[in-house]
C-alpha cells in the first residue's frame, strides 16, 4: 500500500459521518504523527494517462468543497502540463 493509499485512507476515515469520534481521533494522530498531518507527496505523474490527469485536476478547480489552496496548486498543475 502507498503512502498516497494511507493518508488518503486515513483523510476519508475523518470525513466519514459515520465513523465514530474515537476511530477519528485516531486517524488525527496518525496523520499528525507519521505523515506530516497528511501533506506527503503522493508520487508523480509518469506513466499515467494525461488526459485523467487534465480531468481530474479540472474537476478539482471547479469542485466547491476544495479549498482555494488546492485549487491554485490545480491550476498550476494544469498549466504546467
Amino acid at each position: 500500500m502507498t503512502t498516497g493509499n494511507v493518508v488518503g485512507g486515513h483523510k476519508a476515515n475523518i470525513n466519514n459521518p459515520n465513523t465514530s469520534e474515537e476511530s477519528k481521533q485516531h486517524s488525527r494522530e496518525v496523520l499528525d504523527n507519521d505523515y506530516d498531518g497528511g501533506n506527503v507527496e503522493t508520487g508523480s505523474d509518469e506513466g499515467k494517462n494525461p488526459n485523467n490527469i487534465a480531468g481530474g485536476l479540472k474537476a478539482t478547480i471547479n469542485n466547491p468543497k476544495v479549498s482555494d489552496e488546492a485549487k491554485e496548486s490545480a491550476k498550476e498543475r494544469l498549466n504546467n502540463m
